[in-house]
């Protein structure tokens, strides 16, 4: 059933038929405006007065080197991720360009403007791909949104799958969508199994079950249209016009398809997001400050942070007692457990920082290869020291989470080649290099 899913995305990625997938864009532009502008961005182009004829240049020659690279086994960076960054560079040089010459109408113009920008942010937000369906790199809202368009689009072609995986992917809560599957599938084992029992073969949609069970499950009524039900008015024994599903053999091709419609709905998992790293390159004026995170970072609303916050700081100045170490330690894995993402940065001996964005929950191994696939010189080790001067080692800790470690929700790792590869590094020509040049074409201006 999986092979068949991934076929099934395969397929429709080679035939290009969803519409979702298109031209790259910011990554804080909304997909769906991008869709409705699209015929008007094809008549007119896209003006970009104000960039100076250096940053043209710069920016062409850093996406002409990343297409070079694109071929290179060795590079694993997401070209997606790096040219969305280029670009956004080049719109805020626009932006500001533009902002010089045409000062803000008003005062109400002037604040929503400064509120919108997340200037003290060391990030503009959590994002992810989803390589099934596109190369976009979006908020989970968005993507949301995009999934669910994508799949009532393959409705009509595969509607038997596609309602399997609606029911996963479209609907928020685990325990209602596990007894919906539960539910369907015992609708269709009955019709299986006691092929010529007719009670098997309808269902009263005001039924309590029906009504609790499956009808608010997104999806399922769509898989049970595949399964060869059709909605239809009975008359019951009172002479009162009532709803039910009723199934008819000659709907489907054969019986044999309702259980591969029992397997597809028990094997089906939801369509999986993967969460992107956000790379940055800052300099170290950039690192001077403290780290501020977007709600996007928070695992609480921040209404529910500041209630707590509150009834913390009430709990301690009711309390003159001493804390314990273990009371401390209690308290700071409780502190950490607030926050979903962490950002990581990893400082260079040359004061580069390269950051990216990770789940709380990731593991060390995840960081290290992060670092690794940035290098110039990869595939070489190295050691990253938390900023108490522990150095973290891949062999003891590539599996602890960033709790664990105490990372979250914001670390800068200082890095430092291993002593093993110190003089293969000094006889480099490039021993003072660190990332790689494509890499390096991010660096933020301050």
């Amino acid at each position: 059933m999986a092979d068949k899913i991934k076929r099934f995305f395969q397929k429709k990625k080679v035939d290009a038929k969803f519409k979702l997938a298109g031209p790259g864009h910011k990554l804080s532009e909304s997909t769906i405006s991008s869709q409705t502008s699209d015929s008007s961005r094809k008549d007119v182009p896209v003006k970009r007065s104000g960039l100076s004829e250096e940053s043209k240049v710069a920016a062409e020659a850093a996406l002409a080197r990343l297409q070079q690279k694109r071929d290179n086994p060795a590079f694993n960076t997401s070209l997606a991720a790096i040219q969305a960054q280029v670009k956004k560079e080049l719109e805020n040089e626009k932006a500001s360009a533009s902002a010089v010459k045409a000062p803000a109408s008003s005062d109400t113009e002037k604040k929503e403007t400064e509120v919108d920008l997340p200037m003290n942010f060391a990030a503009s937000g959590v994002f992810f791909k989803c390589p099934l369906i596109s190369n976009d790199i979006l908020p989970r809202d968005e993507w949301k949104i995009n999934i669910k368009t994508f799949l009532y689009e393959q409705l009509e072609e595969e509607r038997g799958l596609t309602a399997c995986l609606i029911i996963q992917s479209c609907n928020n809560n685990r325990d209602k969508i596990d007894t919906c599957v539960e539910t369907l599938c015992k609708y269709l084992e009955n019709i299986v199994t006691y092929p010529e029992e007719e009670k098997y073969q309808k269902i009263r949609m005001s039924n309590r079950a029906f009504c609790e069970r499956v009808q608010p499950i997104e999806g399922s009524l769509d898989l049970l249209l595949a399964a060869g039900f059709t909605q239809q008015k009975v008359t019951n024994a009172d002479g009162i016009e009532e709803d039910y599903l009723i199934f008819s053999k000659d709907n489907i091709p054969s019986v044999e398809m309702l259980t591969t419609l029992i397997d597809a709905l028990r094997t089906a998992e939801p369509i999986q997001l993967e969460l992107d790293r956000n790379l940055q390159v800052l300099l170290p004026s950039q690192a001077a400050t403290k780290v501020q995170l977007p709600a996007s970072f928070y695992a609480l609303t921040p209404e529910e942070l500041k209630r707590e916050q509150q009834l913390r700081t009430e709990a301690i100045e009711r309390s003159q007692m001493l804390r314990t170490k273990a009371m401390r330690e209690k308290d700071e894995l409780r502190e950490m457990r607030k926050y979903k993402f962490a950002i990581i940065r990893t400082r260079f001996p040359d004061g580069i920082l390269l950051q990216g964005t990770f789940s709380v929950y990731e593991r060390y191994n995840e960081i290290y290869e992060f670092v690794q696939e940035n290098l110039e010189h990869s595939g070489l080790p190295f050691v990253l020291n938390t900023p108490t001067g522990h150095k973290l080692s891949i062999d003891e800790d590539a599996n602890k989470t960033l709790i664990d470690l105490r990372l979250v929700p914001a670390t800068v790792l200082t890095f430092a080649w291993h002593h093993s590869v110190v003089d293969e590094i000094q006889k480099s020509p490039s021993s003072n290099v660190y990332l790689k040049p494509e890499i390096m074409v991010l660096v933020q201006e301050v």
